[in-house]
């Protein structure tokens, strides 16, 4: 694919924000005592968010602002290879907004940020992989 300077410019961007996010859930599950799983599964979430964007920009698709996985992922034509788990997907969702602020969120433990975490590192690599940025 041939991709503008410009386009790869923004899509390394948006890599960089997201390696960032991972960066953050992957040391943050590291601590014993005290682990705020929440931020873990936000970062997460950040995470497949800002990537899943990543391949919209290479794409040429635009796509408006929204913390919806699921619709992010609507907008991905199906012949780019990218297969994902929907009901994973559908996870990470609750954590965008949920599990930054007090309310209805139930309590998310080390099960729920470790899962979190690895639907994101799949995401990632998959993502990764069709982007072949170097």
């Amino acid at each position: 694919m041939n991709v503008r300077p410009e386009v790869l410019q923004v899509v390394k961007q948006w890599i960089e924000i997201a390696e960032e996010d991972y960066k953050n859930a992957e040391y943050t599950l590291t601590l014993i005592d005290g682990c705020p799983f929440r931020t873990v599964c936000f970062h997460a979430q950040q995470v497949v968010e800002k990537y899943l964007k990543a391949l919209l920009i290479m794409k040429n698709i635009p796509f408006p602002k929204t913390h919806d996985l699921l619709y992010i992922i609507s907008l991905i034509p199906k012949n780019t290879g990218l297969e994902l788990s929907f009901r994973d997907i559908d996870t990470l969702n609750r954590y965008a907004v949920e599990a930054r602020y007090p309310g209805d969120l139930e309590p998310v433990s080390r099960t729920d940020a470790e899962k979190a975490f690895e639907i994101a590192q799949e995401v990632r690599m998959r993502i990764r992989a069709l982007l072949t940025i170097k």
